[in-house]
């Protein structure tokens, strides 16, 4: 059957054909938002560990630099090193935050990263024997993006994990020495990460500030302003491998001891001191800091011999008393490389305080270990 249409109801279909029914209201609005296709995180280790022996068990010291690439902020709410898949080591809240740092921003949330900004974490995994050291770490990261409902995980970061670090002899002799500043994740040589030539570094990551305790207590006697008094000043530094010299530098007068007391201002060049590298080959290098101006023995480009006398210890550059800053590295610079563990034997006498008495119990022998933060021990 046949119908006819007048215009004005030709025009009407016409508009309903064309725009049809879905597009006659606004589309509905999600009940629910939407979830992340992955976790916006760069993430990456800048100098694997080197597994060592301290204090009778077996370290891993590195770092996890993690970048939020996303442009939400994040909070990150759990770390796992994982070793064949299963943890070695779980943080989550305030252990976690300990842990971490973030560069360029003062906050009391370290573990709020924003759009673009960087956390890192600062790792010091231990286990009790060297069968459990593995050969790699993997990490998983779980964390969540602003107000998204999910929580994220990423399993990144394949790290190996290296053995044998350098046997050396100790850089001094005698005791009551105490390894201020020394080893642990909290010292202050452990987190000096530093910006040179357009990349960071932690060449201190196991540095010692070596001070001699005196048996009465503290590291020294009447004048504290007078260097002559501490125990340790002008005590031999040793070579502790034959080596060749590699950087000496000399004729920086000493500080008065204090805090703020210096007797240069304090540059890239100054900061160590008068100052002795020792390249010990294999891509090793021992550093000797604020040594005696004039009282150093040895040239670039000597041959050492392991034990041989290569300087008098001071306190010159950045100190604030006489005491022998000492560290190895991987490249010939005090701050511009990585740190690295050595191995040495020692006689350790228990846990010190700068101020106290060097504690009284008996010696006990360790063989192939770095001594740890605020150890006292001897040196035969």
């Amino acid at each position: 059957m046949e119908t006819k249409l007048d215009r004005r109801s030709l025009l009407s279909l016409l508009a309903g054909s064309i725009a049809g029914p879905a597009f006659a209201q606004d589309p509905p609005k999600p009940t629910t938002p939407p979830r992340a296709l992955d976790a916006p995180l760069d993430v990456f280790v800048p100098a694997p560990p080197t597994a060592f022996k301290g204090d009778a068990k077996w370290h891993l010291v590195y770092e996890v630099h993690i970048t939020n690439l996303g442009r939400a902020p994040i909070t990150l709410t759990r770390f796992e090193t994982l070793a064949d898949n299963r943890p070695l080591a779980t943080y989550t809240g305030d252990e976690f935050a300990h842990l971490v740092t973030r560069p360029g921003v003062q906050t009391k949330e370290p573990l709020h990263v924003d759009a673009g900004l960087r956390a890192i974490a600062f790792l010091w995994v231990t286990v009790d024997s060297p069968a459990a050291v593995p050969a790699s770490l993997d990490h998983r990261i779980a964390l969540n993006i602003a107000d998204l409902p999910d929580e994220l995980s990423v399993n990144c970061a394949r790290i190996p994990v290296l053995r044998n670090p350098v046997a050396i002899i100790a850089p001094l002799k005698g005791d009551g020495w105490f390894a201020a500043n020394g080893p642990g994740n909290a010292s202050g040589h452990r987190r000096a990460m530093i910006p040179l030539a357009g990349s960071t570094h932690i060449a201190q990551r196991f540095a010692i500030d070596w001070v001699q305790l005196r048996d009465v207590g503290g590291t020294f006697t009447g004048d504290r302003l007078d260097n002559k008094n501490y125990r340790c000043y002008g005590t031999d530094v040793i070579a502790v491998a034959d080596a060749t010299v590699a950087t000496v530098k000399d004729g920086i007068p000493q500080n008065v001891p204090g805090l703020n007391s210096r007797a240069v201002p304090i540059t890239i060049e100054t900061i160590g001191g008068n100052h002795v590298i020792l390249d010990l080959g294999g891509g090793y290098f021992a550093f000797y800091a604020h040594l005696q101006p004039g009282q150093i023995r040895v040239k670039p480009g000597d041959r050492v011999k392991r034990g041989q006398v290569v300087a008098a210890l001071g306190n010159s550059g950045n100190s604030t008393e006489p005491h022998l800053h000492f560290h190895v590295m991987n490249a010939n610079s005090p701050l511009a490389s990585e740190g690295l563990p050595y191995a040495l034997d020692f006689d350790y006498t228990g846990q010190g305080v700068m101020t106290g008495k060097p504690p009284k119990a008996a010696p006990e022998r360790r063989i192939g270990e770095t001594p740890l933060q605020n150890a006292v021990v001897s040196f035969l």
